[in-house]
């Protein structure tokens, strides 16, 4: 075990399918379905999306495959097709959902929010926070809680190449509101977080997925040990930063729960203590995943065998 790693164990290399999965998206329908949706309306929008689900349920093997044994580890039992499809359609209908959230068209859900005053503590202090999210539910549906603080910033720190075109769409229905992205991999990454930090901004981070040549830790979620990248944490200690978990779960319907817990405040944390707050935030962490896949099982998005480790490749 690596020295600095204080959980469970370090693997060897990496679970990063994900990076080497290619794009799905079909552009052609994607912008039909941008344009039914726009003009006629979220129902006539969500009928295409059953067409959609079934679809990939059929003809996505892979990710079918990855969506059952998650699915079997978040129920405790054996997944069925209907829960197969299930997670397939809230996937679709969170992608879907983003065409009105992106146009502000709020009025036509219903979101709970829990742990705001988190986020109202940050705005007040102006020292800005890390939003450590996941391939969970909806990042977008999170803009709501700008509509209540006006004076929020947010920019989202992410890798880009898998999901390049389908965000070039979305970018294009409504420009003013794309959030600023900082490219991750990038020499200038860090230099640009500390600095939107400074300005009092929040930034986003999808702290699941790692690339190949990222060090990670195995960590209990769901019954057994998946690999997390340490990375995201490891930046938040050297920017001796606030780091608030985010989860923006969908329920079905156009019901959505924003929430935010607090994971950690590296600026309280001494040197020779990082290592250990480290590992308390990365527990943390993957308590928060847990909890909410266990309450909203459909909501993990990250198709692929999130559990593998090189050895059962």
């Amino acid at each position: 075990m690596n020295s600095r790693s204080t959980p469970e164990q370090r693997p060897p290399a990496a679970t990063t399918d994900w990076a080497r999965q290619p794009e799905r998206s079909n552009m052609a329908m994607l912008r039909l379905m941008a344009w039914i949706s726009l003009r006629l309306g979220r129902p006539a929008g969500r009928v295409l999306l059953h067409l959609i689900a079934t679809y990939f349920l059929l003809f996505a093997p892979s990710a079918r495959r990855a969506s059952r044994a998650y699915l079997a580890r978040a129920l405790g039992r054996p997944a069925r097709l209907a829960d197969g499809y299930r997670h397939v359609h809230a996937f679709a209908s969170t992608i879907h959902d983003r065409l009105y959230l992106l146009k502000d068209r709020f009025e036509l859900f219903d979101i709970r929010i829990e742990g705001e005053e988190l986020i109202e503590a940050v705005v007040a202090s102006g020292r800005g926070a890390l939003l450590f999210g996941a391939h969970l539910g909806s990042f977008e549906v999170i803009r709501a809680v700008g509509r209540r603080q006006p004076d929020l910033r947010i920019a989202l720190a992410m890798y880009e190449d898998n999901a390049r075109r389908i965000n070039s769409l979305f970018a294009a229905i409504n420009p003013e509101a794309a959030p600023e992205v900082i490219p991750l991999g990038k020499l200038d990454a860090m230099l640009k977080v500390r600095a939107r930090l400074a300005q009092g901004a929040l930034v986003g981070v999808l702290a699941d997925r790692s690339l190949e040549d990222e060090d990670r830790v195995l960590l209990p979620l769901l019954g057994s040990p998946a690999a997390l990248p340490d990375g995201p944490f490891r930046m938040a200690a050297m920017l001796e930063a606030q780091v608030i978990f985010m989860a923006g779960l969908y329920h079905g319907g156009n019901r959505y729960t924003i929430r935010f817990l607090h994971i950690a405040d590296f600026a309280r944390v001494p040197r020779d203590g990082r290592d250990a707050a480290i590992a308390a935030a990365m527990r943390r962490y993957a308590d928060a995943l847990e909890t909410c896949c266990r309450e909203a099982p459909s909501n993990w998005f990250n198709f692929f065998d999130f559990w593998a480790t090189p050895t059962d490749r």
